[in-house]
């Protein structure tokens, strides 16, 4: 069984910093509430097995539980690659990192993102909202800065004026969404990308044209279908955020950091996954078959 010690594959990102290449894992409630115990004990398990990025969000309501488990744990801060984003208080980002901080019971974050670019109705929101990231960053509260959702179009107007550009891109990523050029505009920006929802192709979009070659590739790899769609992100060089609360079944999705697939599988799943769209969050953002 995987331990916290494992070594574990890192990404560099443009900054310097480098984020564990293992899937990462998130927790969500529908209200903040009280201390959910339940998922506090999630959390500290995912820490056991082997997770060291750790995934929040103001608007995913557990940032009180990812801090309690982390204190629980007494896992060493260096040890661990904590997440949060901005989109609730995204009018006072500077007040919303102290309250994220003050939950999570954190000094810093290692990456603070703009969780999504639907509050701006200019490229000038965009960009001053940039500008507060910016401050956050030089305070030390977030080692590195990023965003969330934002298409080509949103990382245009806020490089316009960054500078510190954006880290990475955590996008709804996987073979039945895969974004036309945005990857290719990221990696020409030296921006990387981190895949969330990555296993949609298995939970919640079959049937469907990669479910053949899902099939196949588990059984090549003794492995689940569901770690075939992680290691599909991991070998583009993709960060993967997964959720689960079940160990078992978190323990499974560490092997993908165990294998690798061949370029032309990592293509061939590519190319079927073309063949179906599906969104499974934003949908209202966004036209039916628009792909972007």
């Amino acid at each position: 069984m995987a331990n916290i010690h494992t070594p574990i594959p890192q990404l560099k990102l443009n900054d310097g910093t480098s984020i564990p290449m293992a899937p990462g894992t998130a927790w969500y409630k529908t209200s903040e509430g009280s201390i959910d115990r339940k998922t506090v004990e999630a959390v500290k398990t995912a820490i056991k097995l082997g997770y060291t990025h750790l995934d929040n969000a103001e608007v995913y309501n557990t940032e009180r539980e990812m801090g309690a488990a982390i204190t629980e744990s007494k896992t060493e801060r260096s040890k661990l690659f904590v997440t949060s984003k901005v989109l609730t208080n995204i009018a006072d980002i500077p007040k919303a990192i102290d309250e994220s901080l003050k939950k999570l019971q954190l000094e810093y974050v290692d990456l603070y993102l703009i969780h999504a670019p639907y509050f701006a109705k200019t490229d000038e929101d965009l960009q001053k909202a940039w500008a507060a990231m910016e401050e956050v960053k030089a305070s030390g509260k977030a080692r590195s800065i990023g965003v969330s959702n934002y298409l080509e179009r949103h990382l245009k107007a806020t490089l316009a004026t960054a500078k510190v550009p954006p880290s990475i891109n955590q996008i709804e990523f996987h073979p039945y969404l895969q974004h036309g050029d945005l990857l290719e505009f990221q990696k020409s920006q030296n921006i990387a990308v981190a895949a969330y929802g990555p296993l949609t192709v298995v939970t919640k979009a079959k049937p469907g044209p990669c479910d053949e070659i899902l099939e196949s590739l588990a059984h090549k790899y003794y492995v689940s279908e569901g770690e075939i769609a992680l290691r599909w992100c991991i070998d583009q060089g993709i960060v993967a955020i997964t959720t689960s609360g079940k160990e078992e079944r978190m323990s499974d999705y560490l092997r993908a950091t165990k294998f690798s697939m061949t370029p032309k599988e990592v293509k061939d799943l590519s190319e079927a996954g073309l063949q179906k769209h599906y969104r499974g969050f934003w949908q209202a953002k966004f036209d039916d078959n628009d792909r972007s």
